[in-house]
């Protein structure tokens, strides 16, 4: 009787189990933290959050492809490997020599609800999902627009739930990287490990969900929402004008509206009702 053929997978999988959990750390880690860091900025104020936008969206046309070449290829290639796991069952005793089952479950269980939140969460907010009447986040609006998308309580929770789970599946998956890698084989060196991976998750957790919660906050107060959307206006003003100047262009009176505070090369004292707020991040 002829024995069958090994599939890909398992004549690879020393190689495909290391590069799996590899990219769960880099790239698509090292974005998640970054990514909660920067939303944690809203917590500043409007004008905070703007200037990270701002900052990341001045990559213009080189933002699209080191979205895909570090953030959705690794992604895809993360949650493919990740669903042959645990659709074929394949054993990943070096990774889960030392779990329990509950933490074994969660761990694929967080993944599955990632994924969802993850594809949810580029509809509703990435330019991607404009297509198919996503794509609500505008880079130069930036806490107005992401605020009036997450006010409803159902957003709120959804994405709590989002920010929870993929939290969870980072901050476990450092723990079972560093098995997979033998960087911790005792168990001491494990109960270290785990720590450390606990206070990575709770500080990751609180500045998702703080981000959440005031987000939630300005796009539910009428007030607090004009206010974001006047900080916003002034900052592209602003942001307008240093680009006519390096460009060399004339900047008339006639084409700055009187809202607008002016460059801070040539700044008055005149009163305006929104200058702290719209200034104190302008870069």
């Amino acid at each position: 009787m002829s024995e069958s053929s090994p599939t890909f997978l398992s004549k690879n999988q020393f190689l495909i189990y290391r590069l799996f959990s590899l990219s769960g750390l880099i790239p698509i880690g090292a974005f998640l933290v970054v990514h909660l860091l920067t939303n944690a900025s809203v917590n500043g104020g409007a004008g905070a959050f703007q200037s990270r936008v701002d900052m990341i969206h001045s990559l213009g046309p080189l933002l699209v492809p080191i979205e895909w070449a570090f953030i959705f290829l690794p992604m895809l290639f993360h949650a493919t490997v990740g669903f042959i796991i645990i659709s074929t069952g394949l054993p990943n005793v070096g990774s889960y020599a030392y779990m329990g089952n509950v933490r074994y479950t969660l761990q694929r269980a967080s993944g599955m609800i990632a994924f969802v939140f993850i594809l949810g969460h580029l509809w509703q907010l990435h330019w991607m999902g404009s297509a198919i009447g996503g794509g609500a986040f505008e880079p130069h609006r930036a806490t107005s627009t992401t605020a009036a998308a997450l006010a409803s309580p159902l957003a709120t929770i959804l994405y709590a739930i989002g920010v929870l789970a993929t939290v969870f599946h980072f901050a476990n998956g450092l723990w079972t990287l560093g098995i997979t890698w033998g960087l911790w084989t005792s168990p001491a060196a494990m109960r270290r490990a785990n720590a450390v991976s606990a206070v990575i998750g709770v500080a990751l957790a609180a500045a998702g969900l703080s981000s959440l919660f005031q987000m939630r906050d300005i796009g539910s107060n009428p007030a607090k929402l004009e206010q974001a959307r006047r900080i916003e206006h002034n900052m592209n003003q602003d942001r307008e004008r240093r680009e006519r100047l390096l460009e060399g262009a004339p900047t008339p009176d006639a084409e700055i509206p009187a809202a607008a505070d002016p460059p801070p090369a040539v700044r008055s004292d005149r009163a305006s009702p929104i200058r702290p707020a719209a200034t104190a991040h302008t870069r």
